[in-house]
This record gives structure tokens, C-alpha cells and sequence, in this order.
């Protein structure tokens, strides 16, 4: 048996065509399957990251919420959410990070796309960071999986 995960593909490509050069430090709020993806994309991008998780961890890439301040979000300009959290039907719901210091040269990333704009979104756009959600990459595992079946 041969198994692929369309995950990586789906997440890598529908993020390279949004990163600019500025990019190469990023948040991964979550800890599950989802963010292990996330994390191997952007190894293959060259982008380091830190996973951020509710739970404390030993490990050093790995912190929790509380110690996000602006000094953090200001040295990841890319923030990928791969929690359920916004998603259908708790749309009330978000990540617990300090929106106000986001700007203009941040990218937030949702692998949500139901509804279309999460509350992480949306307090994004209010601080005119470039707001993607999962829609493009849904697409991309869609057709990669699709490749893989017709193979």
C-alpha cells in the first residue's frame, strides 16, 4: 500500500504565490496534524517557524500564547492557524493572540474556509495585515489528490 498526504502540497502551494522576500519567520497556532503540515511546507520554503500551542511543551520550538507580545508578532510576519478555532458553526470563536500590534506587513493564513472570513481573518484585516484563507488550499489537495488517483 502507498499513502500521500495532500496537506504539504495543497498548503505550500497556495502560499508561495502570496510570500514576498520579507517572509522568513512564522507562527503555527495549533499542534496537531494540520500544523505538522504547515511545518514541513515551510521547511521546504525555508521558513522557520515556532508552533504555539495551549499545553506547555519541552521542546524549544514550541510555546504558549501568553508569551505572545509584540516583539513576537513583529518578528513573524507570517501567522498560519491551523486550529479549529472560527471554524463552522463556533464562528464567534478565535485564537488568543495580541491583534492590535499586527500590520500591514503580516500575512494571517487560515486553513479554515467555512464561513469565508474567520474572526482571526477579520481582526487581521482590521489591522490591514493580508488576510488568505483555506479555500486555495482545499483546491490544491483537491486537484493533487485527484492527480494522484488518475495515476
Amino acid at each position: 500500500l502507498t499513502g500521500y498526504n495532500t496537506d504539504v502540497y495543497g498548503f505550500k502551494s497556495s502560499l508561495e504565490t502570496h510570500l514576498s522576500n520579507k517572509i522568513d519567520k512564522a507562527l503555527i497556532l495549533g499542534t496537531g496534524g494540520a500544523a505538522d503540515a504547515v511545518a514541513y511546507a515551510l521547511d521546504e520554503l525555508g521558513i522557520r517557524y515556532t508552533f504555539v500551542s495551549r499545553k506547555k511543551h519541552n521542546e524549544k520550538s514550541y510555546i504558549q500564547y501568553n508569551t505572545i507580545d509584540e516583539e513576537l508578532i513583529a518578528a513573524n510576519k507570517l501567522i498560519i492557524q491551523s486550529t479549529p478555532l472560527g471554524m463552522y458553526p463556533h464562528v464567534t470563536k478565535k485564537p488568543d493572540i495580541p491583534y492590535q500590534f499586527l500590520t500591514d506587513e503580516h500575512i494571517l493564513y487560515d486553513l479554515i474556509y467555512n464561513p469565508e472570513e474567520t474572526l482571526f481573518l477579520k481582526k487581521g484585516r482590521e489591522r490591514s495585515a493580508k488576510v488568505i484563507n483555506g479555500l486555495e488550499m482545499l483546491i490544491a489537495q483537491a486537484e493533487k489528490a485527484w492527480e494522484l488517483f488518475n495515476s
